[in-house]
């Protein structure tokens, strides 16, 4: 089976010549209406490949909500929510998740919205109001399924279930392969799309243990991340605690840097993608809730900063770099009383003797940050021509724009960043002033 002549057309606007062999099967498979369990790692095209198919067997004539897809996390709706948006299918997506005003949920789902993408509790709370009918939804998408249960979501999802009482189709997808999957999700004669085994390990990934004295592992950890000075890089750590401390000693260091971990909120973790993302900040010190399921650059580099606990959270966390047929470099760091996990069976390069590294240079850009956004009715475009006309900004002074729903980003060469402020602080975006500064 081949790709439809709407779904090739699709691809074509998206610049996409063709699927990989994981999503041409997928799509076959999906296509038959049959329950479907598709695993494949984080960054395959896991998406593409259920949201095409889906969109086929959908029905434009009809003002109900169709489809349902269960996320474990608010940046993976997101995420799910901008990949169909580009797609140009014609249908509603609303994205709800927690963090994120329900009022403005509240008033989407009223309206004519197709499909529904959120995590689980936010889920159960639109239900329990009475803000869409669940009988209508035919099919259902649980994505990264695996990391839904690990975090403890089953009893949520166990509800939502209950209340599609006219389901046809369930589509499990996870970055991982499962043991056992809970009775409760009805999968009874399910069909199995499994790349797991292409993918695993990744030719283009090379693993390092590198050793050191505790006194000096943040000093490798700097010559490490030097290495890519531009990079971008992630560096893994097992908590939040950690991450936060290893993120405040590397800024004592003077080398600037994000940080992204579940005991943030909203604003805060998507401000730190966001400069991840535009190159304000190279580097991001984070723990397992970064190792998938969110939208941010293929990073050059990988550093173990802490030992994974289990062979699927390193799988998971080096699963960022090396993918779609780029290399990539992935670090371990160990100290005197640590040692190469037992879970790690094959030939690894060990290197004890580091050669010492230049100073790390500052990122180009930096990011100015506007009070307003989708539900102000502002777009880049109005954005592009407020930095271009009143800042004075050349074409390549200004790198990436994102726009949410009541702010703004853009990164902006930070020679120039005190400069365009001074010049466009005071200025009206379709008439209105808005807050503008730096984010720091």
């Amino acid at each position: 089976m081949t790709t439809s002549n709407k779904n090739q057309q699709i691809l074509k606007q998206l610049g996409i010549e063709s699927l990989n062999e994981m999503q041409l099967d997928a799509e076959k498979l999906i296509s038959t209406g049959k329950d479907v369990i598709l695993l494949s790692v984080t960054g395959s095209g896991k998406t593409l490949a259920f949201l095409l198919p889906l969109l086929e067997r959908m029905d434009a004539e009809s003002n109900d909500t169709q489809v349902l897809v269960i996320v474990p996390s608010r940046e993976l709706a997101l995420q799910i929510e901008q990949v169909f948006r580009s797609l140009q299918s014609g249908f509603k997506a609303t994205c709800i998740y927690g963090g994120h005003s329900t009022k403005i949920e509240e008033q989407s789902l009223l309206a004519k919205t197709s499909v529904i993408i959120g995590t689980p509790g936010k889920i159960n709370f639109h239900i329990r109001k009475g803000n869409f009918d669940p009988t209508t939804i035919h099919t259902l998408v649980l994505d990264e399924f695996d990391k839904s249960l690990e975090l403890g979501f089953q009893d949520e999802m166990e509800i939502i279930l209950e209340n599609l009482s006219h389901l046809k189709q369930r589509i499990l997808t996870s970055a991982t392969a499962m043991e056992e999957i809970p009775d409760f999700v009805g999968l009874a004669n399910s069909e199995e799309v499994n790349y797991l085994h292409h993918q695993e390990q990744s030719p283009n990934l090379s693993l390092k243990i590198l050793h050191t004295q505790s006194k000096d592992k943040l000093k490798l950890l700097m010559q490490v991340v030097s290495e890519h000075p531009s990079g971008p890089t992630l560096i893994f750590c097992n908590h939040r605690e950690a991450a936060e401390r290893v993120s405040d000693l590397l800024s004592d260091k003077g080398m600037s840097n994000g940080i992204y971990h579940g005991g943030m909120n909203q604003p805060d973790r998507e401000k730190a993608l966001v400069k991840f993302r535009n190159g304000t900040h190279s580097v991001l010190v984070t723990t397992d809730l970064a190792s998938r399921g969110l939208d941010i650059p293929d990073v050059q580099q990988v550093i173990h900063y802490q030992i994974p606990f289990t062979e699927d959270s390193l799988i998971h966390r080096n699963g960022r770099t090396a993918r779609m047929k780029n290399s990539g470099k992935a670090y371990l760091l160990l100290a005197d009383e640590e040692y190469k996990p037992a879970y790690i069976k094959e030939e690894v390069e060990e290197v004890t003797e580091i050669a010492d590294f230049k100073l790390f240079e500052v990122s180009k850009w930096a990011t100015i940050y506007v009070a307003a956004g989708k539900k102000d009715k502002v777009n880049k475009v109005d954005l592009v021509g407020l930095l271009y006309k009143k800042g004075n900004l050349q074409k390549e002074d200004l790198g990436l724009i994102e726009v949410f729903d009541h702010m703004s980003y853009a990164a902006v060469n930070r020679k120039k960043i005190h400069q365009v402020l001074n010049l466009i602080r005071n200025e009206k975006i379709k008439g209105k002033k808005y807050k503008i500064g730096i984010d720091e």
